[in-house]
């Protein structure tokens, strides 16, 4: 117990600084380049907050330091804690219930009507879930996490800053989610939570995810959205893309909703953006980018010793800056002129 409260201290002091030490700004005071905030928020909470796993100290402090940067930038923000479980499976073949307390943060704010748009990122790393796991080294205390999800989140949070002081017909959520590495369940409890209203209200939903990694950026739709909405937000943003000579393709849409499949299921419109290499592999997204010595499994997804800072900045120098730019030139028109149609303007 007093390790654990002892590493809680800790963990809070590293987030309280990192408070201060973050790129949020008054509204006032002019932005920086297109993605600087994303770069910059990528690498501060992978620094600070690896190991983020649902359920643990690092999550929970990491959650506190989205929902102070969320206060910072005005949104009304809150941390909503929820019990899930996972199941382990030891290398007897024996399998066991992992109960975990998880914490989600949810920012958001009023436009003119009560329809929505949900920006929505992943902010958990990976749990080991099998002694396999822990023997190759997947997930853990180490995993920074830089692609899965830091990236998302970091996005996630230019966006929310550069909306910030931009008056919206429609009202706004910003939504970190976590227990997305165990089974999906934070995409779960949100869902779970929303009334019928709030799904009725519900426009669209940006989701973030693995941003870093692999070849090019992808736009996919949700299942069950409908060609209108995506002829909106995914043909819009390929379009959005290619007018600024950034690469960026659509994939049939049955392979859009890993980690958010209850969102979809739910029937609310998605626009998935992910990067990945669809032409790889099973040709599922779970492969982003070839086989190679620096990469030799094509992927990064829950290795501590590839998803980290020091790896990526090497392997793939400059990525992280001009994908967090990429992304956001693309999506904060997007999102700024779908929350604030042109009627309004």
């Amino acid at each position: 117990m007093f390790s654990f409260l002892r590493m809680k201290r800790t963990l809070l002091a590293i987030g309280l600084s990192g408070v201060l030490m973050s790129h949020a700004v008054a509204a006032s005071s002019p932005l920086p380049a297109m993605g600087e905030i994303a770069s910059q928020q990528i690498r501060h909470i992978a620094t600070y907050f690896p190991g983020r796993m649902a359920g643990s100290p690092a999550e929970l402090i990491a959650a506190d330091y989205l929902n102070q940067q969320f206060n910072k930038l005005g949104y009304k923000s809150d941390l909503r804690g929820f019990d899930t479980r996972y199941l382990y499976t030891s290398n007897d073949g024996k399998k066991n219930w992992q109960n975990i307390h998880a914490t989600s943060v949810i920012a958001a704010r009023p436009g003119d009507v009560p329809q929505q748009i949900i920006v929505m990122a992943h902010f958990d790393t990976y749990v080991p879930q099998s002694d396999s796991d822990t023997n190759h080294n997947l997930g853990g205390l180490t995993l920074q996490g830089v692609d899965d999800n830091a990236s998302g989140v970091g996005v996630m949070l230019e966006l929310a800053e550069r909306m910030q002081a931009i008056p919206t017909h429609y009202s706004l959520r910003f939504v970190a989610l976590s227990a997305e590495e165990t089974g999906a369940k934070g995409a779960e409890d949100f869902v779970n939570r929303m009334s019928a209203e709030e799904k009725k209200n519900t426009l669209l939903v940006i989701n973030l995810n693995s941003l870093i990694t692999g070849d090019r950026l992808y736009f996919n739709s949700g299942v069950n959205t409908s060609a209108a909405v995506a002829k909106l937000t995914r043909v819009r943003a390929i379009k959005i893309a290619h007018s600024l000579g950034i690469p960026a393709e659509s994939h049939d849409n049955t392979h859009c909703c890993d980690g958010i499949g209850a969102l979809d299921e739910a029937r609310l419109p998605l626009l998935n953006v992910t990067a990945t290499n669809y032409a790889l592999g099973k040709k599922d997204g779970e492969q982003q980018r070839a086989v190679s010595s620096h990469f030799p499994l094509g992927t990064t997804r829950y290795q501590s010793q590839f998803d980290n800072l020091q790896y990526l900045d090497t392997a793939l120098p400059g990525r992280i800056e001009k994908r967090s730019r990429d992304t956001v030139k693309v999506l904060f028109p997007l999102l700024r002129d779908l929350a604030k149609p042109a009627k309004h303007a």
